[in-house]
């Protein structure tokens, strides 16, 4: 039956294309920006934090009631979640499911000041687009599904999900796949984050997060003078580690993102920090840059330390690296369901399909083997994880037909299996 669906999937793009209550669906969408449009000002003005977005799930869990949707709760992580059940099947049923989510956390740090402002079809807030424009296409399908009384094969599940961003380190989709009881339910995850109408995430680049801390005793600048410097010896560090060669191909970087120590200037540190980011589409890079980290720090401590017998007494520094984060590294086959679903879709709604690479909440499905990949909602959107951020929702109802038509692919696919 999933060699049949690769042999057909045009066919069964434009045979649901045709069907009278996706036409409703789409006419639902066709009607209502303003409403879509209202939902995203509302939501992005609720701040979301990294582990502080419990007050805009509440949001989205009374938004999901609203909708008609069913089973909506909040999970032990601060998950949203809300189920339309398949033609003939109880909700709490136990069959496969396809998963359509968007995260709800935004980069800005709480008290960040939010003041969105819409002008016509256009939005300006912090998180605008990122990901204000992925919940709220989120709740528009869920809408337009119920309102044009589409028939599903399989359940369609929604996810409002935590911890995407930075230190979140997809905790929120981690839950989904390893504490939440669906492990092994879902057939394909299609992920809304932010704006597009044609381009697809579908190569997930891995990333490796890591905190570096040195110690010292401190001391005054002159008087404890030749006493070792922690932030010296970070720097040290640093400087090994950035001269490491990485390779065009893959893909491969290396980043310092943050880097803190010290009280004042006429004083020896006590500590200090710094986060850095390792990136690739290759996992053994990860594990070339993590050796490679791990020795620059041991070394310039060694060598801070050698005045010292043995590195010990109370001139000696110390130093501890943990890693912070991780995403896993995997792409999504060219033979996957998903992938000819994704190109049925385009070519039916005459869009030139642009695959792309990016560092998303499909970065685990994919890793497990499950269909997955990470769409935009529509529209168009600049100046992302800024205060200038904005978007604009012209082309928003292509995008969402986009993902709708996908999404319906799917489930056709997941009654199959």
């Amino acid at each position: 039956m999933a060699l049949l669906f690769r042999n057909s999937t045009y066919a069964l793009i434009t045979a649901l294309a045709a069907r009278r209550p996706v036409h409703l669906a789409f006419a639902w969408l066709h009607g209502n920006p303003k409403t879509i449009m209202d939902w995203q000002k509302e939501l992005v003005e609720i701040p979301a934090p990294p582990y502080g977005e419990e007050a805009r799930g509440e949001w989205l869990a009374a938004r999901f009631g609203e909708a008609g949707l069913q089973q909506v709760e909040t999970d032990a992580a601060g998950n949203v979640w809300g189920v339309l059940a398949a033609a003939g099947l109880p909700p709490e049923s136990t069959g496969p499911v396809v998963l359509l989510s968007a995260h709800l956390d935004t980069v800005f740090p709480a008290g960040t000041p939010i003041h969105a402002v819409v002008e016509g079809d256009r939005l300006k807030a912090p998180g605008a687009c990122d990901n204000g424009a992925g919940l709220a296409g989120m709740l528009a399908l869920a809408h337009a599904l119920i309102q044009g009384g589409v028939e599903l094969p399989p359940t369609l599940v929604f996810l409002g999900n935590v911890g995407e961003e930075g230190e979140g380190d997809l905790r929120g989709v981690r839950h989904v796949y390893q504490q939440s009881g669906m492990e092994g339910r879902i057939a394909a995850h299609i992920v809304l984050d932010g704006a597009g109408s044609d381009t697809a995430v579908t190569q997930a680049i891995g990333s490796s997060r890591y905190q570096v801390n040195i110690t010292g005793p401190g001391g005054h600048s002159f008087t404890d003078a030749g006493t070792p410097n922690p932030i010296a010896v970070l720097a040290v560090a640093l400087a090994a580690l950035a001269g490491v060669d990485v390779p065009e191909e893959p893909r491969t970087t290396v980043n310092f993102g943050t880097i803190r120590g010290g009280t004042s200037v006429n004083s020896i540190p006590e500590s200090a920090q710094a986060a850095i980011d390792f990136r690739s589409t290759a996992p053994e890079q990860l594990v070339r840059l993590e050796v490679a980290l791990h020795r620059a720090v041991e070394h310039a401590v060694r060598s801070a330390n050698a005045p010292f017998k043995g590195g010990q007494g109370r001139g000696a520094v110390s130093y501890s690296v943990a890693k912070i984060g991780e995403r896993p590294a995997a792409v999504l086959p060219e033979d996957s369901p998903l992938m000819a679903a994704l190109c049925a879709v385009d070519r039916h709604l005459g869009l030139r399909t642009d695959l792309r690479l990016g560092s998303t909440d499909a970065n685990l499905p994919l890793s497990l083997g499950v269909p997955a990949l990470s769409l935009g909602a529509g529209g168009e959107g600049g100046a992302a994880h800024t205060l200038g951020e904005w978007y604009c929702a012209k082309n928003r109802e292509l995008g969402l037909r986009r993902v709708l038509l996908l999404t319906l692919a799917m489930l056709e696919w997941a009654a199959e299996q």
